[in-house]
């Protein structure tokens, strides 16, 4: 039995009678309040799941959530493990495996982000169309998985059937919302103006260090995946002053009401029910 499997299999026993999950929401740093009002609520650390170790990072809590929105058994997964804790791309990606290994086949992966586009300001949203990666070796790496595809399509990375409907809705509800790539990088130390140039060069609207391992991963098991980065701060370069992880929490706080909304009407518009 794989890790990912002994993981599933303990996870899939705490849903007890209720519906399996259908689709598995990723919260980035300082977003944990979007579970508060999920219904039937079950909460599953990840130290009960073995395999998992708790994140490092704060704004992440690493815990599970289980529970029910518009209608929709939803998985929630409030902490990452990132590459700079010291983690392996294999390992950062894990929890999108044992959400397939549970049954589930979407996933929405959000994360705080730092704006580089002109559109990109803080309590902006951006919903990813692409994803540059400057991070190395990624979680495909070693011995092919079940249900992998050894050799992933990474021309529409992001669901665009998902992206339209998403993009209707919020400017039918008013909410700012552009399209934009995210671009990556390894961290923890934040980006140099001249990195933030060099991405800006490159095309990325928004930088941040995780989401482009899950989504590598959620790709090769044919997973259906919605991004959307809550901008915290502009990068370096782009600001005046010092960046510090607490502006990055204070800012996903704020932003993170509109970030539910938009969540919400991911989870009405899934296409294909899941």
């Amino acid at each position: 039995m794989t890790a990912e499997t002994a993981a599933a299999t303990v996870l899939a026993r705490r849903f007890g009678d209720r519906p399996a999950p259908e689709t598995l929401l990723v919260l980035g740093s300082g977003l944990s309040q979007l579970v508060d009002r999920l219904e039937d609520a079950v909460r599953i650390e990840f130290s009960d799941i073995p395999g998992f170790p708790k994140p490092s990072v704060e704004g992440h809590e690493g815990a599970f959530i289980l529970g029910a929105t518009e209608g929709r058994q939803l998985l929630v997964q409030m902490g990452r493990f990132h590459r700079y804790e010291g983690f392996s791309a294999v390992a950062v990606a894990m929890p999108i495996r044992v959400a397939y290994g549970v049954g589930i086949r979407s996933v929405i992966l959000t994360n705080a982000a730092g704006g580089i586009g002109v559109g990109a300001v803080p309590g902006s949203v951006v919903v990813l169309k692409d994803q540059i990666s400057s991070v190395g070796i990624g979680p495909l790496m070693g011995p092919l998985r079940v249900g992998e595809d050894r050799f992933p399509d990474m021309s529409a990375p992001f669901d665009r059937e998902w992206i339209a409907s998403v993009m209707v809705v919020a400017e039918e509800l008013g909410i700012r919302l552009s399209k934009g790539i995210y671009g990556a990088m390894q961290g923890p130390a934040f980006e140099t103006p001249a990195e933030i140039r060099m991405l800006r060069t490159l095309g990325a609207d928004v930088v941040g260090m995780s989401t482009v391992d899950e989504v590598i991963q959620a790709r090769a098991l044919g997973m259906r995946i919605l991004g959307l980065s809550l901008v915290t701060n502009r990068a370096a370069g782009l600001r005046e002053g010092e960046l510090a992880h607490a502006e990055v929490l204070t800012g996903a706080h704020q932003g993170a009401p509109v970030l539910e909304t938009l969540i919400r009407v991911a989870l009405r518009h899934l296409p294909g029910g899941g």
